[in-house]
């Protein structure tokens, strides 16, 4: 608890899935018990963003979902990585053929065009297939320079149902037959982190990032200079205990983060 003592915490970065909500692939999903109280207490004692590699549809709509489940939360307070993805498209000129949600494609209606010069990649969950891959391997293969853009880079995310297969293991498949590039966007990547602290007027030594992913939020955190606390729900795993990446806190859910971490104004 040192790290905390010696530097208030000022502001707030949440992860979504297995933070706040479990998903469900055929409801809206579930509130982590406390995470509703959790995520009040912070707007009115502190500053809080929320930060998500969460592709499978768009921020409006996962704003509206996570009101639906009693959220008291604002649209613009979440960050994904889709927006940032299509700016980074069009200053390079790139052409992406799309393997991504059906209910994300209207985030990058504006940068789909003829003859893909890359692939991009997020959370495509049933249209991954043998053919949407082979597709995406065909675009490679013909390039010089092959390129992959992901919108994150998970090995698995977890659902109420169970684990499932994030995107990265899908671009590391295709990496593996064409030698291709992979840029990712979103987290671990030191930029997105910024664009919400930046958001909340604050610097990453003031601020706590809180998540269930040991490597893309708290290893992601860490890599960059920002304290980071582990949760045991989501994708948490017991064997995380003793993993080479060591947040500065674990705790059990958000709740008693939020009430461990407030003390420490």
């Amino acid at each position: 608890m040192e790290a905390f003592r010696c530097n208030p915490v000022r502001g707030f970065l949440l992860d979504i899935t297995g933070v706040l909500y479990n998903s469900s692939p055929n409801s809206l999903g579930r509130a982590i018990p406390g995470s509703i109280e959790a995520v009040n207490r912070l707007y009115s004692e502190s500053r809080v963003r929320f930060v998500s590699n969460e592709s499978s549809e768009s921020r409006y709509d996962l704003a509206k979902k996570l009101v639906k489940l009693g959220f008291n939360l604002k649209e613009e307070h979440i960050f994904t990585p889709a927006p940032i993805a299509v700016r980074y498209l069009k200053q390079h000129a790139l052409r992406p053929y799309l393997l991504v949600h059906q209910g994300a494609l209207k985030e990058f209606a504006d940068v789909v065009g003829e003859e893909p010069n890359c692939v991009l990649m997020g959370d495509a969950e049933e249209t991954f297939s043998y053919d949407t891959m082979n597709q995406a391997f065909r675009v490679l293969a013909k390039l010089e320079d092959p390129l992959i853009v992901t919108v994150g880079f998970g090995k698995f995310y977890q659902r109420i149902d169970g684990p499932c297969l994030d995107v990265g293991g899908f671009a590391k498949a295709l990496q593996y037959a064409t030698d291709a590039r992979i840029i990712t966007i979103g987290k671990p990547a030191e930029s997105f982190f910024m664009t919400a602290i930046d958001d909340m007027g604050l610097s990453k030594e003031d601020v706590v990032m809180i998540g269930d992913d040991i490597v893309s939020d708290i290893g992601g955190a860490m890599n960059v200079g920002i304290r980071a606390v582990q949760l045991r729900t989501g994708k948490w795993r017991s064997d995380w205990e003793n993993h080479s990446i060591k947040p500065h806190l674990i705790a059990n859910n958000l709740k008693e983060a939020v009430n461990t971490l407030l003390q420490y104004r």
